[in-house]
């Protein structure tokens, strides 16, 4: 039998509102919202003066299993995502072997059964020729098909017209693009290559996986979506020049085509790779501050509509290889509440507004089942947070079995007390709590 939770005084912020509220949790769900509850539970938690936000749900990460479980786990990464008041998560296919068919992808649900703190979903990978696997996806147990328009390997890079065509065209359900134009990168890269050769640099990423080859892809999966009807979703929008392409009048329940932002992308811009070099390296490359600056206001207006993590980590001894030799990606889904925090604390987005964009919009958009809105009967996924502790960012509270952030040495303003994952308190002063695993996500058919 799980344990009853009674959360008491705290700011509950849902739906644009923030209300003085208590909370009260069984059997996994919220069953009911009060300004005062007079009952006993077998878990008091008093939240005065601390804000009670939904759960996080992370549209975007790579947890690197099975293959790559040198560099992480489900089980490792689940636990920071906890950690930074992360209940849900939807995981990438480029893992080894790449998640391309229906015995692939019901093996990574087992795993995560078993292993993930966090509610799960995985994404089913499309390739040039597996259609016939795509076809067979439950669009009620699965989050989405994710299609790698550029910047993948072996087979998961779809770059036949056909073939995209055929998968906008009967994909069962939610489609989620990476769009950077292979063609670009690859005649961009050979030129760097030609000019600068052994003195090539984490400084000309950005310019090799180039605003162009951005525009260009995202701009055909946008076109491809409106001929075909395909609920899109396009991920780590990077560039001012892509942002015509979304649409910021419809409410985010009517809009087909959406679009993502990540926090690093929000917060790091081209000059910082003098700094941090390949640590920051990723795909979309993070790029010049006019960019940068765009990304917010977009994020602000409706036009994007999401924020997420794109959680990628690597080890530090490969991310110190030689530019081209790195792998892209950096470890985020721990700190990635706190770096929209920065932005909240500097008066540039509201606690609201954070709250919309990285838990209520991803449900709505992904048209997930009875979460992301601290609301009675729904899952209690909630994440209680002091927004004024500071904090500092070191080895011994970094979660991810990478080891390192690039955030080590920065302190942060603003600290997740205790996370509840469907119903059970698996995060609490610092501790983590394994007695029961997440769930499963459940959607809405959304084709």
């Amino acid at each position: 039998m799980a344990k009853t939770i009674l959360i008491l005084n705290a700011r509950v912020v849902n739906r644009g509102r923030i209300q003085e509220r208590d909370v009260f949790v069984r059997n996994g769900r919220i069953e009911r919202i009060d300004r005062a509850i007079d009952r006993r539970a077998d878990i008091e938690i008093d939240a005065k003066g601390y804000y009670l936000i939904p759960g996080i749900i992370d549209d975007q990460v790579h947890f690197r299993e099975p293959g790559l479980t040198h560099k992480a786990t489900i089980a490792t990464e689940s636990r920071a995502a906890v950690a930074g008041g992360v209940t849900s998560f939807m995981e990438m296919p480029n893992v080894q072997p790449p998640t391309t068919t229906q015995a692939l992808l019901k093996a990574k649900y087992e795993t995560a059964a078993r292993t993930s703190l966090a509610n799960y979903s995985f994404f089913m990978g499309a390739t040039n020729d597996n259609l016939d696997e795509v076809l067979r996806t439950d669009p009620r147990r699965v989050c989405g098909i994710k299609i790698f328009m550029g910047s993948s390997t072996g087979n998961l890079l779809v770059d036949d017209l056909n073939a995209l065509e055929r998968l906008f065209a009967q994909a069962p359900t939610l489609v989620a693009t990476h769009c950077e134009d292979e063609a670009t990168i690859r005649e961009n890269t050979a030129r760097y290559q030609q000019r600068y050769g052994e003195h090539l640099r984490p400084i000309h990423h950005p310019r090799i996986r180039s605003v162009k080859a951005c525009l260009l892809s995202s701009s055909l999966a946008v076109d491809l979506a409106r001929r075909f009807g395909t609920r899109l979703h396009v991920l780590h929008i990077t560039t001012r020049n892509e942002l015509h392409l979304f649409d910021n009048r419809l409410p985010l329940e009517q809009k087909r085509i959406t679009a993502e932002v990540c926090v690093h992308h929000l917060y790091f811009h081209s000059q910082h790779y003098t700094r941090w070099g390949n640590l920051i390296k990723c795909n979309p490359a993070i790029k010049h501050k006019i960019h940068r600056d765009a990304l917010l206001p977009a994020l602000l207006d409706n036009t994007i509509d999401v924020v997420a993590t794109d959680h990628a980590p690597h080890t530090l001894e490969e991310k110190n290889r030689p530019y081209l030799q790195a792998p892209s990606g950096l470890p985020l889904v721990q700190h990635g509440l706190n770096i929209m925090l920065e932005w909240y604390h500097a008066g540039k987005i509201s606690l609201e507004k954070i709250v919309e964009k990285m838990c209520h919009a991803p449900a709505i958009a992904f048209r997930l089942r009875e979460r992301g809105f601290i609301e009675e009967g729904y899952w209690a996924d909630l994440a209680l947070l002091d927004a004024k502790r500071r904090w500092q960012v070191g080895p011994e509270n970094i979660l991810y079995k990478c080891g390192w952030s690039p955030f080590e040495g920065h302190t942060f303003r603003g600290q997740v007390l205790s996370t509840i994952v469907s119903g059970h308190l698996a995060w609490h002063e610092g501790r983590l709590h394994e007695e029961k695993m997440g769930e499963r996500l459940e959607f809405e058919a959304c084709r």
